[in-house]
């Protein structure tokens, strides 16, 4: 499955799956940024990031890591 910015939860998922050692906490914007870009099954245009999807994608990294 290819991910693209508007996928906020399926990149979590493979973060996740991705970076299971990784405390969220401990992730600033711009780790987060190359940690997504990075990933192979992301296809999204790099330039279309911003502060607000990049924060909502860390709330949500940290609200479904906390659910576990």
């Amino acid at each position: 499955m290819l991910l693209y910015w508007e996928n906020s939860y399926e990149i979590v998922l493979t973060l996740m799956e991705r970076y299971p050692d990784v405390p969220v906490e401990s992730v600033g914007m711009d780790q987060l940024y190359r940690m997504i870009v990075e990933l192979p099954e992301f296809a999204d245009d790099p330039r279309l990031a911003n502060e607000g999807i990049l924060r909502d994608i860390l709330r949500e990294w940290y609200e479904e890591d906390s659910s576990e």
